[in-house]
This record gives structure tokens, C-alpha cells and sequence, in this order.
């Protein structure tokens, strides 16, 4: 259960009747996150206000890491229905606060009263036909949230696509409904799609292009893709936003302060303010897709002609605010990759590790969005990027700061030194109780791949763990938990901790992470070792000795 101070904060009323909390219709951002976790949603109050629901362990894990891990899970963006009729002329169903929280409101009432249903059911079913019972359920809800995020699009949107692979306890049917929404939303119609082109480049896209393909080959949460063909022969991926999406934005940013206020009261060592200040820019930077081409083009300066990562050409002279032309890209999504040698995983994942902590160290800039959507793959460890709508520069000062804790975490041990350095940088409250020792044992855990040099397995169970040491505030860590804050520095960072690694869980991806880092780290600037790292290191020297 959620206390009673932190669920009145955040507009919950306590249920005295059962082991519960209600929400009313004006806080239903929560109740997304709430059906996208574990669908207990238990029954409808006899009002029509609410929903009363109980909140168990992974609801609130769920509910927490996505709104931490930099997604905003804030009610954001709502996932579409599909219209039966086929008819998209409306990409973001509803714009404002008020009318986004209602259409969620439903969405949890319908699943609520489903669910009572299926309880009633399985009271005269034998177990075999109740779990069946049971997988069916959950299955329709998922179907349903799929849906209803998927037409809001935006922030809620992202909910459903961090939902899909960050929480490795939900249900595989769950996940697999929600991993639609990495690339698979329902789609605007070609006509809204033509009529920004318009606007933006000054000619429809029959114009502009010497072809377009009506067809999305991708629907995100912002915008979609389609293949076209530049009037000079190039193979281009066009992305185009959907009209209306910055309002949708807007109006669910307006739930961060009462969200974060909320969280303040079961964290106290979390300073909300700078957090929320932090997340509304990360945001807002991804409906300017003049901002992303800037980023994209400055990943893709530093890593051209790099013999395993790919960052697709920004075509310039077909970008706006709201349209996006690169290169097009080449390459199988995560779902196919998954079903490559467990060899080939492990070299994805490298490469995906390399370009995280490289672009950091060397780019002094992070891509914060880590979910599978993003990438594309091919054999031998060759990752394609895409999409740099959340990017975070960092400064000297802050790339030293993270040194500093690795130095102290790692590479010359002292836990005292390093709980001093977390202190000094805001990631925990100074003057508590808890030992040395406690400190070192608790975030010691987001070294441990790192901290001895041989090979680690990065499973689903450490990734679930992860998950636990942030959000877990009845556990054995509670106090430093309840102590801890995310200054804004390190807010996108925390994607690496939460989504990065529940990537690499799912792919039990395997290495020595060790020898892997200290190539990157400049503090250390280790040799080469493994043949990802023998090309990277003979590529740097070609142009320069990046």
C-alpha cells in the first residue's frame, strides 16, 4: 500500500472498506501506470468518480521507474483506439488535461468491471480453466491499454512502450501486447501526414519527394515514419508529428508537480522541483525536431564511418519543427534479433553498451531513450540508432562527478569516499543513520556488473533487482532509499539503470564488462579487448584518435 499521506498528495482517497486506495478521475495518469503494471484493478466504487484500486509491490515499482526513469509517467499520452471504420483524420484523440484524465478514468472502470466479471467466473471454474480465465483477462486489458495509449500518443504513450520491457515480472502475453507500441501504434492518415508536409516544407510530400510511401513503416509516440525518395535519389525515412501532440504534452506535463509531489512524501530525500523542472525540458525537447536533427547530427559527426555504429545522415534541406528526413536505415527489430545465437546478443548488446557510455565520454552527450524501437541490428554486433528527441548534453563538472563515483566504487575501493561524493552531489540526504558499509552495500549493486574483471551475465533477475533498489520502499533498503533524491544531471542517466539493463536482461546478455568499461572510461583508457573493441580502437586512430 502507498501511505495515506503520499496517496492524499497526489489526489487518492483512502478506501477504509478494503486494503485500498481510491483515485479520483483528476489523478488517472496514475491509474494508467497502475493497469499497465498488473492489471488489479479490483472493483468500481458505487460513484463514477472513481476507481478503487490495490497497490501491491510491482504496481508501485512500475508506476515509479517510469516516471524516474525520465518517460514522464504523468499522463502524458494516451494510447488511440482503432477506429473500426479505419478512419484516422484525429492522431491525438483527446488534447486537454481534463479530457485526456477522463479517457483513462474509462479505461480503468472497463477493466474493473471486467475483471469482476472474470473473479465471478472463476469462483465455479477448476484452476486449469481459472488460470485460463485469468490469462484471458489480462490479456483483453492489455489489448485495451495498447489501445487507448496508442491513440493518445505522447507522454502516456511512452508509459505503455517503458511497461513493454522495463517491468520483467509482467505476464509475456502482457508485455508482447504493449511491445506494439514500439513501433506498431496505430497510425494518422496520409492526408494529416501530407497536410504537415505541406505546411512545413512548403509542398506536399508528392512535391517534395520523388516518392512517398502512404504506409507508415513506424508509428511512435510523437510521430511517424515513411519511406520516400529524394528528387536526387536518395532512400530517406521522413518522420512526421502528429498535429496536436504539443497540446496533449502540455496538458499532461501539468500533472508532474502533483505526481512528484506525491512521490516527495514516500521518498523524503527527494527534492521534486529541480526533477520536475528537468523532465518538462527534456520533454518539450522532443517536439522540436529542429533540436533532434542538431543532436543527430552531432552523433553521427563523431561516429561516420565507424565499422559497427550507425547514425543515419540528417537530410537537412527536408527538415522543420515538425518534420524529420535522415537517411533510411538498414536492418531486423529487436523482436527478430532476439531470435539470433545467443552469441549475436551478446555482441548487440555490446555495441549497445559502447555507444551509451561512449557517446557520454567522448560526445559528453547521452541518448536517453533506450527502448527497443530505437535500435536496429544486423550480424557481427552493427547497431543502428534512431531517434534523438531526448538528448542530455552534460558538462566537465559532470562527467567528473561520475569518475569520481566510479573511481571511489571501483577502481581504488573506499566506500566512505564514495558515500562523501553521493552526498556532496545531491544523490543522498547527508546526516542519516545508516552505516558505511549499508551505503556501499546498496548502491553497490549498480556496479556489480563492472566491479570485478571477468565474464557477467546480465540476467532478467538483476535487472528486476535494479528495478527494486530504486522503488522497493518496504525492502531491506528502505531507509537509503527513502533518503536518496535524483538531482537533475542524473535523471536521464538513470535510463541506463532501469531500461538499458532490462534490455540486456532479456538478452542475458554476457561479458566482461569490466575490461569493456575501462576502454571507455578516459580515466583509465584501457587497451582494446574484444574485436568490437579492436575495430573501434583502429577506427579512432583513422580519423584522429577519437
Amino acid at each position: 500500500m502507498i501511505d495515506g499521506a503520499a496517496a492524499r498528495a497526489v489526489g487518492w482517497t483512502e478506501d477504509p472498506l478494503a486494503d485500498s486506495v481510491s483515485f479520483e478521475s483528476d489523478s488517472v495518469a496514475i491509474a494508467c501506470s497502475v493497469v499497465v503494471a498488473d492489471m488489479w484493478i479490483l472493483r468500481k466504487t458505487g460513484d463514477n468518480d472513481g476507481v478503487s484500486v490495490s497497490l501491491g509491490y510491482p504496481t508501485r515499482r512500475i508506476l515509479l521507474a517510469i516516471a524516474l526513469a525520465g518517460a514522464g509517467a504523468v499522463g502524458v499520452k494516451e494510447l488511440r483506439n482503432r477506429p473500426a471504420s479505419g478512419n484516422r483524420t484525429v492522431p491525438v484523440a483527446t488534447k486537454t488535461r481534463l479530457g485526456r484524465n477522463r479517457d483513462m478514468a474509462k479505461l480503468g472502470s472497463r477493466a474493473g468491471a471486467d475483471l469482476a466479471v472474470t473473479k465471478a467466473r472463476q469462483v465455479f471454474a477448476s484452476a486449469e480453466r481459472s488460470e485460463e480465465l485469468q490469462t484471458e483477462f489480462e490479456l483483453r486489458t492489455a489489448e485495451q491499454v495498447t489501445a487507448a495509449l496508442g491513440n493518445m500518443k505522447g507522454a502516456m504513450m511512452k508509459v505503455g512502450q517503458m511497461a513493454s520491457y522495463l517491468d520483467q515480472g509482467l505476464p509475456e502475453h502482457v508485455r508482447d501486447a504493449l511491445a506494439q507500441l514500439q513501433s506498431d501504434a496505430p497510425p494518422m492518415s496520409f492526408e494529416l501526414v501530407d497536410g504537415v508536409i505541406a505546411e512545413e516544407l512548403g509542398a506536399p510530400a508528392g512535391e517534395v519527394f520523388e516518392e512517398f510511401d502512404p504506409v507508415p513503416i513506424a508509428s511512435a509516440s510523437i510521430g511517424q515514419v515513411h519511406r520516400a525518395m529524394t528528387r536526387d535519389g536518395r532512400a530517406v525515412a521522413v518522420k512526421v508529428q502528429y498535429p496536436g501532440v504539443d497540446e496533449a504534452i502540455d496538458s499532461d506535463l501539468d500533472n508532474l508537480d502533483m505526481l512528484f509531489g506525491g512521490m516527495g512524501m514516500v521518498f523524503n530525500g527527494l527534492d521534486p522541483e529541480p526533477l520536475v523542472i528537468e523532465l518538462k525540458a527534456r520533454l518539450r525537447e522532443e517536439l522540436d525536431y529542429i533540436k533532434e536533427a542538431e543532436n543527430q547530427r552531432r552523433f553521427a559527426d563523431y561516429y561516420r564511418g565507424h565499422p559497427h555504429v550507425t547514425i543515419p545522415e540528417v537530410v537537412d534541406e527536408h527538415c522543420s519543427a515538425r518534420v524529420l528526413t535522415t537517411e533510411l536505415a538498414e536492418g531486423v527489430r529487436w523482436a527478430e534479433m532476439l531470435t539470433w545465437s545467443q552469441e549475436e546478443k551478446n555482441l548487440a548488446a555490446e555495441c549497445i553498451y559502447r555507444y551509451a557510455f561512449t557517446g557520454l565520454y567522448r560526445v559528453a552527450a547521452f541518448n536517453g531513450d533506450p527502448h527497443p524501437g530505437n535500435y536496429l541490428f544486423q550480424p557481427g554486433g552493427r547497431v543502428t540508432f534512431l531517434d534523438y528527441g531526448l538528448v542530455k548534453h552534460f558538462e566537465g563538472d559532470t562527467l567528473e562527478a561520475f569518475g569520481e563515483m566510479i573511481g571511489h566504487m571501483c577502481i581504488e575501493p573506499n566506500v566512505s569516499l564514495y558515500r562523501k561524493s553521493v552526498e556532496r552531489l545531491g544523490l543522498l540526504r547527508p546526516g542519516h543513520a545508516f552505516t558505511d558499509e549499508e551505503v556501499g552495500d546498496y548502491f553497490g549493486h549498480f556496479y556489480e556488473f563492472v566491479l570485478q574483471d571477468g565474464e557477467f551475465t546480465i540476467t532478467d533477475a538483476y535487472a528486476s533487482e535494479t528495478v527494486r533498489r530504486f522503488f522497493d520502499v518496504n525492502g531491506p533498503y528502505r531507509d537509503i532509499q527513502k533518503a536518496a533524491n535524483v538531482p537533475p544531471d542524473f535523471v536521464v542517466i538513470q535510463r541506463i539503470n532501469l531500461g538499458l539493463f532490462a534490455l540486456f536482461g532479456e538478452l542475458d546478455a554476457t561479458a566482461n564488462w569490466r575490461s569493456i568499461a575501462e576502454e571507455i572510461w578516459p580515466f583509465v583508457e584501457g587497451p582494446p579487448s574484444t574485436p568490437l573493441g579492436a575495430a573501434h580502437a583502429r577506427w579512432a586512430e583513422s580519423v584522429g584518435g577519437r
